[in-house]
């Protein structure tokens, strides 16, 4: 991070109230930029005139607002996530134009990658399929934003980038067991079975497929190096490159925790993806960022946050 580069700037940061977004601000506070976090409650980003006050005057915009949840949230919402999230990047990005902002940061999903994509996703590969069924409308709503950026790029000039981060994770995650992914959501239901002195726990899906996972401060420090540095149109890839099944992954947390009951996969609930994981060699050679947090010192490092705060989740 370079503190040169921050200084007195005035920073933009859309959902900078949220999970990784704290992360990001309190980063870029010490390195003094001029932050300003639009929360949802006074500015809606899905109206066009909110958009334009909030990026005025802006050098750099982040965009990391967004209707999320895990499987079950996407199922229930597919119309809401994908108009919201398409709404508020397209009017974004259009007022950051309108408003002369120097750069805008998007950061899009990997579920906006398509179902079968061949392991690890290239860049290269976004376009080659239609999405996992159940999180499609999401991808695809974030999905469209790059297209607007390459697009603004070609014909405005606009100094837009677009940042593919895999499955975030860390402290100050989302535990609620309605709308959270997959790490947090073991490991309150693996607590839960501690503490009612329960034999056994049970998670959705098989456990076969596999996924990727960031720490999320990782993904903090990936985004204000590329910020920074990286002004191209092409997609970056966020993540660490190692590939876990969801039972390997179960059974670390379990290990971690203490837990010695059986596990139990409910296989009548949807596994999503088949299998997830990133290229980030475009990421490392663009800008020299590559992830440095081990996945059980990651989860770790949760874990103890979560057995800290739960009393207030």
């Amino acid at each position: 991070m370079s503190p040169d580069f921050w200084q007195g700037k005035k920073v933009v940061v859309t959902g900078g109230g949220g999970f990784l977004g704290r992360f990001i601000t309190d980063k870029l506070k010490k390195n003094g930029a001029d932050i300003f976090i639009p929360r949802s409650k006074e500015y809606d980003l899905r109206y066009r005139e909110v958009c334009a006050k909030v990026v005025k005057n802006a050098d750099i915009v982040i965009h990391l607002a967004a209707v999320v949840g895990g499987i079950g949230a996407n199922m229930d919402n597919p119309g809401r996530f994908f108009y919201e999230n398409a709404i508020m990047g397209i009017q974004i990005i259009e007022e950051a134009r309108n408003a002369g902002v120097k750069k805008f940061v998007c950061i899009g999903t990997v579920c906006a990658y398509p179902k079968f994509t061949p392991v690890p996703f290239k860049e290269k590969d976004i376009w080659n399929g239609y999405p996992e069924e159940t999180n499609a409308p999401y991808g695809l709503a974030k999905k469209m934003l790059s297209v607007q950026l390459q697009s603004y790029r070609q014909q405005y000039g606009f100094n837009g980038i677009y940042l593919i981060p895999t499955n975030l994770y860390g402290p100050g995650d989302n535990f609620d067991l309605r709308t959270s992914h997959v790490i947090p959501a073991i490991i309150r239901k693996i607590d839960e079975a501690i503490r009612r002195k329960e034999k056994s726990v049970t998670l959705w899906g098989t456990g076969k497929v596999s996924r990727e996972f960031l720490y999320v401060e990782d993904a903090a420090d990936a985004i204000i190096k590329a910020a920074e540095v990286y002004d191209k149109k092409d997609i970056i890839n966020l993540g660490n490159g190692r590939e876990i099944k969801i039972r390997e992954l179960a059974n670390i947390i379990a290990g971690i925790m203490g837990f010695r009951g059986e596990i139990i996969w409910d296989s009548g609930k949807p596994d999503g993806q088949p299998r997830r994981c990133l290229d980030v060699s475009r990421a490392k050679a663009e800008f020299g960022w590559s992830a440095k947090t081990g996945m059980e010192e990651g989860l770790k490092m949760t874990i103890n946050w979560y057995m800290k705060n739960r009393k207030n989740l």
